[in-house]
């Protein structure tokens, strides 16, 4: 790429108020790993970590200081993150794709807040008043709106009843508050009515 070409596309850049693939460098680079500054998108108004991890096509929104991130979480190709009007907080050591991640607070009224250890995968997406305690996750294209899963242990906990609440499947999950062992395997809408506990699908291993 050529100098001129460079100069025209910092410019977008900094009018669209995302941070140049030099200045994406040089304020984050140094505390976390960018794959290709080029095709990262990142507001200049976002609060970052450290060990955090960027692959291609990422993009990160904000307006003011509306994104707080933590460190050591991965962010893979098709995530994106916005805020405009709402808050997202988000914890250490999350896993956003593959498959691609959505997540806006994009209304007065938004307030995404996401605890440490979660995965968001396979076109998940997060809106509304949202909260994911440590270790929940969205698995698979489910459009999650107003719900609270509450925190656990990681996926990689042998007992299943420790483990963060898990919406799985695809569809759409509306006002749901889901505790700690449980899961909802969906297809379509989510209803508090399917909670099932996660080790009937992870039976317990016996001693």
């Amino acid at each position: 790429m050529d100098t001129v070409h460079e100069l025209v596309l910092a410019k977008t850049r900094s009018r669209m108020g995302f941070l140049t693939s030099f200045e994406l460098v040089e304020l984050f680079g140094k505390r976390n790993t960018i794959l290709d500054p080029y095709s990262c998108l990142i507001s200049k108004e976002v609060q970052l970590g450290e060990g955090n991890v960027f692959y291609p096509n990422v993009v990160i929104q904000a307006e003011a200081d509306s994104i707080k991130i933590g460190g050591k979480n991965t962010f893979l190709p098709g995530t994106f993150l916005h805020a405009a009007g709402g808050t997202l907080v988000i914890g250490d050591d999350n896993q956003f794709g593959a498959g691609g991640c959505v997540i806006q607070a994009n209304h007065p009224k938004a307030e995404i807040v996401i605890g440490n250890g979660c995965r968001f995968l396979r076109g998940a997406e997060l809106y509304g008043r949202t909260v994911m305690g440590d270790g929940a996750q969205v698995l698979g294209p489910i459009t999650v709106q107003d719900c609270i899963l509450e925190g656990g242990e990681s996926f990689r906990d042998p007992d299943p009843d420790k483990r963060a609440a898990v919406l799985k499947g695809f569809g759409t999950a509306r006002g749901l508050h889901m505790l700690c062992g449980y899961v909802i395997n969906g297809k379509g809408d989510f209803q508090q009515t399917e909670l099932e506990r996660q080790n009937v699908y992870h039976p317990k291993k016996s001693t």
